[in-house]
Parts: C-alpha cells; structure tokens; sequence
C-alpha cells in the first residue's frame, strides 16, 4: 500500500521527494516555509474530530443509552491499557522501520483506517445491546480509535521533531500545529452544536437527540481520516531533510527498554512527562463534566454551548505571537512559558464555576449568563496555548539531550509519551469523571432544572477546584524540576554537531 502512494506520487510530482537534488550539508538549524508548516499542522483534524466527537461519548452512552456513568468511565479508563503497550512500540517502529517513503509516514498513511473505522461504529452502536454489551462496545472502538490516533499522532510528533534544530524556530513550527489542535476542535465542535445536535421543540438540547449521532459518526470518521492523509501527503518533500538514521539493526525489547530507561533517568524529560500527565488528568475530567454543568446547571441549550468554542478563538489566533513574543522579546525560557501557559488558563477556565458554588454567578435567566462563563474562558485560552506550543519544543529539546547521552535519535519514542499522557490520562481524568459523576448521585434521564441542589453543587467542584487542582500541581512540577534552559541547548548542538562530524570524517 505504501509503495503503491509512493509510486502514484512519484509519477504526479517526481521532484517532491527526490534527495538528488538536496546538498546533504544543509543547515539543520534551517527556516521552514510557511507552507510546510501549514501542511504539518492540517493533520490536527485527526485529534480535532476525536475531540470534538468525545464531548458527546460520556452523555451519549449515559443520558441517551443508559449505560452508567461509572462503566463510561471505566471503559475509557481500560483503553489506556492497550495505549500503554502501542505508543511506545509505535514510537519505536517510527525510530527504526525504513521504507521507500522514510520511517515516519508509512505509519501516518495506515492510521487514516482505524481512525475511519473506530469513530464511526463508536457512534453508531447496533440496535437492542445490553448495558454491558454497550460497554464493551464502547471500550473495543474506544481502543480502535486511540490506535490510529497513535499510528498519526508519534510519527507526526516525530517528524516535526527532525525537521529544524533552531531553537525557536522550533516552537514556530509547533505553534502553528497547536492553532491547528486548537482550530480544528473548535470549527468541529461549531459543527457538533449547530448543525449536527440543533435544539428542538421535542430536545432542548440536540445532544439527547439519538437520531441525529449517524451524521456525527460519519462527519468525524471522515475528517479524521483525510486529515491524516492530507497531512502525510502534504509533508512527503520534507523527508530528505529528516536524520539519516542507522535502521539496519534489528528491532530488540532489550535495547528499546535500555534506551527508555535513560530517558527515564533524565530529570527534565520526567518534569515534562509529570506535567503532561496532570494537565491532561485535568483536561479530562472537564472534557466531560462541564457538558453536563453547561446543560444540567447553568440550563443552555446547544446553540449557547457553541460560545464555549468560539471563546477559544482569539487564543488560537494569538498563540504563536504571544508565545514569539514571550520567548524572543520578552526572553522567556520554555520553562517560564510552560509555567505561565498552566496556572493563568486553569485558573480562568475553573473561575466560572468556583463563582458560581459560591453563588457570586448570575442566575440562569440573566442576560449575563453566557458572558460570565464564557469571556473568563476567552482571556485563559489566550495564554493556553503559550504552555503546549512550548511543551511540544522543549520535547524536541530532550531528543537532542537525549542523543548526547545516548548516541541515539529517539524522537518517536519521546513523543509517544506524549501521545500515551493525553489518552491515558484523559481517560484517568474520564475514570474520575465518571465516578464523580455516580458519588454525586447524578440521576439516569435527568431533566434540566430538576437537579438536587446537592447534584449541582459536585458538577461546580468537578469542573473548579478539582480541575484547577491538577493545574497548579503541573505549574509547581516544571518550575521545580524542568532544567533545560536556551544557553544549556545551544552547548548541547554544538555538541552534536561534533559528533557528527567525526563520525562522517
């Protein structure tokens, strides 16, 4: 299949991945065209779809299907299982395969079917299942889905990794992949409110609505997959500018556990691996738990909802900036950028409903209502992607450390640990969601404006000090322990490129 793109390719635009013409001695520290960094940050439509179809999955099974909160979230919390044996593995394969069209988008082109097949049957489950039935169902394309966005997400991560070693032009690059996580979800997440679950006469929230989830399961299995597939063919021409990496040793569990224990043993990587784990624990407690405070506390319907996405607008427009401006004006190092791009987000984003426990909250019929929940949300996503953007370099910054120590390039390796933090600990974050969920007694077909003032209350700490928590536990954890700084990485390239050259001499 790989050979068969390659040969298709190669007869439509033979110069886009010829290395004839390519001086081998190019800088590594190069600049990278506009239109490369486009095309690498399309791609953002695999994880754009999952998201934006995943803020319906919990409410889905549970408020439409009848399944419990509880085994929702024991499903998505047991698919992190087959992530903890595929991400590394996939990263690995991604460091070492070899083919007619490099190491990393072979993977990239064959994640676009599971990604088709695991969304579309993930929403359109078969008639008259069983509760466990319907959760098995759910943790089986549950886990389908994950796995292609694994085949994508290490690859992609990995090849954005090798493609300049400039320090800043690196957060370039990853910044315009962040607007792209973050444009794609929102645009995506429009579509889910006003198009595809529209309130009616009969639902006062479309996403109650069974009927319409076929047009969901077949709009996101089909972004997800071209997304992929655009993104892998878009990015072909960069492959003679990638490492040249020695694949002619055969794949061992012996070396690959060796090389993850030195990474493991590296301070700044654990900092790093530490705050991705709760800042995502926290994403996905709120990823659920605040469609159920929007509908069941505060009484929006799905029209109103979209506001939560267009709030995140200006902060997709604004993040490579801000975050240039941070980092070239201001100085900023990646660790001060992560810092500032955790606490002041998390703090906004949880305001909203710390206000409203305490009753400092406009009522439900205000005309003030959507400005009080949504503008906090508007001014914290201007610095939210500062944190990622300068997350996805620093990551790029400890494959270079880590090839000083080792020898070895490890990219795809180091960024499946990216990749396994967000869906292992998004699903921890749904574990706890879902269980939140049954320990605050949330009723079974709840009606809005019927909830206990009991219920009501649980809904505002799982979506405030429960969330923020996690955020300020990640801001203290990478200004403690993160120590990689721009003069420590400007030592360490110069390093390598002595031991490049000695090795080519």
């Amino acid at each position: 299949f790989i050979n068969l793109i390659y040969v298709i390719w190669q007869k439509y635009a033979p110069d886009s991945i010829s290395q004839s013409e390519i001086d081998q001695n190019f800088d590594r520290k190069r600049k990278l065209r506009a239109k490369t960094k486009i095309l690498f940050s399309l791609g953002a439509g695999t994880e754009g779809a999952v998201t934006a179809a995943g803020i319906t999955t919990v409410l889905f099974y549970n408020q439409v299907l009848g399944v419990s909160p509880g085994l929702c979230g024991l499903a998505v919390a047991l698919s992190i299982i087959s992530d903890a044996v595929t991400d590394p593995l996939v990263g690995t394969f991604s460091d070492k395969i070899n083919t007619l069209v490099g190491r990393r988008h072979p993977l990239m082109f064959l994640s676009a079917l599971p990604l088709g097949i695991g969304l579309f049957f993930l929403y359109m489950p078969h008639n008259g299942l069983s509760e466990m039935q319907l959760f098995f169902w759910l943790l089986t394309f549950m886990v389908v889905t994950k796995f292609g966005l694994t085949l994508y997400l290490v690859p992609h991560d990995g090849l954005g990794a090798e493609l300049t070693d400039d320090y800043d032009e690196r957060s370039s690059l990853f910044g315009y992949n962040e607007v792209g996580t973050m444009l794609f979800p929102s645009i995506l997440v429009f579509i889910v409110y006003l198009v595809i679950f529209p309130s009616s006469d009969e639902y006062a929230n479309g996403m109650l609505n069974q009927a319409r989830y076929i047009i969901l399961a077949v709009t996101m299995s089909l972004v997800a997959a071209s997304s992929a597939l655009i993104c892998s063919l878009g990015t072909l021409d960069q492959i003679p500018y990638l490492h040249k990496v020695d694949v002619s040793k055969k794949f061992h569990f012996v070396d690959f556990f060796k090389e993850l224990k030195a990474l493991l043993t590296n301070q700044s990587y654990l900092a790093l691996c530490s705050w991705m784990l709760l800042m995502y624990i926290g994403l996905g407690i709120i990823g659920i738990v605040s469609t159920y405070a929007y509908i069941y506390v505060f009484e929006l319907s799905s029209e109103d909802m979209f506001w939560a996405s267009v709030a995140k607008l200006p902060g997709m427009v604004l993040a490579v900036p801000i975050t240039m401006f941070f980092m070239k004006k201001l100085g900023f190092g990646k660790k001060d950028c992560m810092a500032l791009g955790t606490v002041f987000p998390g703090a906004l984003v949880a305001a909203p409903f710390i206000f409203a426990y305490f009753g400092f909250f406009p009522s439900n019929d205000s005309v003030y209502l959507n400005y009080a929940i949504f503008v906090p949300l508007a001014v914290g996503y201007t610095l939210f992607g500062l944190g990622y953007i300068t997350m996805d370099s620093a990551l790029v910054d400890i494959a270079d450390d880590h090839e000083l120590r080792t020898g070895y390039r490890s990219e795809g390796v180091i960024f499946s640990v990216k990749s396994f933090a967000s869906k292992s600990t998004q699903s921890i974050g749904a574990l706890i969601a879902g269980f939140g969920l049954e320990v605050i007694n949330f009723p079974e077909k709840a009606v809005m404006g019927q909830l206990s003032a009991e219920t009501e209350n649980g809904l505002l700490i799982l979506n405030g000090p429960l969330y923020l928590g996690f955020y300020i536990a990640a801001t203290i954890i990478i200004i403690s322990l993160y120590s990689i700084t721009r003069d420590s990485h400007e030592k360490t390239l110069q390093k390598l490129e002595d031991m490049r050259s000695q090795r080519q001499s």
